[in-house]
């Protein structure tokens, strides 16, 4: 017994961590559990010296310091605030008006008010509880299917995961060792592209299942002209004269400035005018705006402008994410404050559950440290990294076992459970096989996102189950739940299909330019006979 404990102690101590685990202990106790219990067992059998657990308060005390984990409180108190203000709620109502008409009308806006609600709360949470509460009564009252209708609503809440600023985007960036600025940037693209699929998905049953999801009766459209004109035509003339002033902009002053950097402004300069163009409508009462176009502005100008300031000043690399959330955390107070619901019972609220959360996170990244330091001192990283390196297929097969399980072991732990336990293990062989990690980082989100879909075990179903009318059984919630789970199954697959969906600066994200790539596999002998070093000179010749 002793000699097959010192052969195969990495192997025993991580099916030991997922027995504790499938027994329901919380995550960071089972994790600093078995690292403490297999350490000093480990320390008997001669395999570790007892100095080694002489670094675990440096490193406690290292994830203290880290910086990139304050943005975690001050995106998650900026959504909380903003949920709780009532912007969801401004936004679904209008939002709802504008798409109204047409058929699966409410749908769309509860997508595209989901991917919004993503990029100003970055918490899953709110997002599906808030749209639960609002959307899920009026779309039944209208004649949705049930499950087209909690389906859409948990999906589009779970995009807070994929949207920056994604809390669990920031947590993969530390755990990888990337900037949680590149990590936001490389995700932005994928986000988008998922939310375009949950568009299509909901065409396609308009088109092919119409009484699932109708359009709005006449008499629920309140925001009416007075010539009875939906007022589409003025908001259109908005967002053309909108992005004229942007362009303008930009050819006046746009010399010498980076791409990232003038689409920011521009988008910043196109907001502003058409805030301005709104203000001025309201002061004048000139009619130069409908109804529509006037509310649409109001609802949306905010929280687009809080989005481009705070994830914009990250991107072109004005602020860090820690600062781009401070600063979106006093301007969700200020949007408050304007819309005249900011209370100290809000605050208390928004603070309580921030601490949570935070200590939440802190103390399974604290297990996890504990449990890493035991499980490499038992040579577990070269375990893992010689189990998937030999496994057939290379990058490819690599990159679909890791998927499978993920896949697999989502239905069991959430996605932080999953960035401190699995994403360690990985990296590192990801690394050694070329993968970059910012792709490798996104690639996993996108997988860890649909461990809120799955039923019966996805949380973003719990959380639509508890604020659901009696009359939604549980049944309709999980079969509306599989049609989005397999098209964030799609997505992962469209990503590893095309990789360039995903795009950041690999040199400032610590990626290695093809001259060092081919420097470093030299003095590795990579030409040892099987032509790598030739192989190699002729891709980078093709990429010059």
């Amino acid at each position: 017994m002793t000699q097959f404990l010192i052969a195969n102690m990495a192997p025993v101590m991580f099916a030991a961590l997922v027995f504790f685990l499938l027994l329901g202990f919380p995550v960071a106790f089972a994790l600093a559990a078995n690292g403490i219990l297999f350490g000093l067992v480990g320390i008997e059998l001669g395999l570790l010296s007892p100095a080694l657990f002489q670094a675990l308060p440096e490193r406690i005390f290292g994830i203290m310091a880290n910086d990139t984990l304050l943005a975690i409180p001050f995106f998650t108190f900026m959504g909380l605030i903003l949920e709780r203000s009532g912007m969801a709620e401004d936004l679904l109502d209008t939002i709802g008006q504008l798409f109204g008409p047409i058929r699966g009308g409410l749908a769309y806006a509860v997508i595209f008010v989901g991917a919004l609600l993503a990029a100003t709360t970055g918490v899953v949470a709110a997002s599906v509880i808030s749209m639960g509460l609002i959307s899920l009564p009026i779309m039944m009252r209208y004649g949705y299917d049930h499950r087209i209708a909690s389906g859409v609503i948990a999906a589009s809440g779970t995009l807070a995961q994929i949207i920056p600023p994604s809390l669990v985007l920031i947590v993969l960036a530390d755990q990888l060792g990337r900037s949680v600025g590149d990590m936001y940037q490389g995700a932005l693209l994928p986000g988008l592209v998922l939310t375009s699929l949950y568009l299509l998905y909901i065409l396609l049953v308009t088109i092919f299942w119409p009484a699932a999801a109708p359009a709005m009766p006449a008499e629920a459209r309140t925001i009416r002209e007075d010539n009875g004109a939906s007022g589409l035509r003025s908001l259109g003339v908005l967002f053309v004269l909108s992005v004229g002033a942007a362009w303008l902009f930009a050819q006046s002053f746009g010399a010498g400035k980076a791409k990232d950097e003038m689409i920011v402004i521009g988008a910043l300069v196109a907001i502003g005018f058409a805030f301005v163009a709104a203000i001025v409508n309201r002061v004048t009462r000139m009619g130069l705006l409908s109804r529509m176009a006037e509310r649409v502005t109001f609802v949306l100008i905010p929280p687009l402008g809080l989005i481009f300031l705070v994830l914009g000043t990250i991107f072109v690399g004005v602020a860090t994410p820690t600062e781009g959330g401070a600063m979106g955390a006093v301007g969700a107070v200020l949007m408050a404050v304007s819309r005249k619901r900011l209370s100290i019972s809000l605050l208390k609220q928004a603070m309580d559950s921030t601490t949570k959360l935070s200590c939440f996170v802190v103390f399974i990244l604290i297990g996890s440290t504990v449990f890493g330091l035991t499980f490499r001192g038992v040579n577990g990283d070269l375990w893992v990294e010689h189990l998937l390196i030999s496994m057939p297929g290379g990058q490819t097969g690599f990159l679909i076992a890791v998927n499978i399980l993920v896949f697999v072991l989502a239905f069991f732990l959430d996605f932080f459970e999953l960035a401190f336990i699995i994403v360690p293990l990985l990296a590192p062989v990801a690394d050694k096989l070329g993968i970059d990690l910012i792709w490798f980082g996104v690639l996993l989100a996108v997988n860890m996102q649909t461990s809120f879909m799955h039923p019966p075990f996805g949380f973003a179903l719990f959380f639509l189950r508890s604020v659901a009318p009696p009359k939604v059984k549980t049944t309709e919630i999980y079969w509306g739940a599989v049609p989005f789970v397999i098209i964030q199954i799609i997505m992962v697959a469209l990503i590893i299909m095309f990789p360039n969906l995903i795009s950041h600066d690999v040199a400032k994200a610590g990626g290695k330019p093809a001259e060092l790539q081919l420097e470093l596999q030299l003095q590795q002998g990579s030409g040892s006979g099987d032509g790598g070093a030739p192989d190699l000179l002729q891709q980078l010749q093709g990429q010059k």
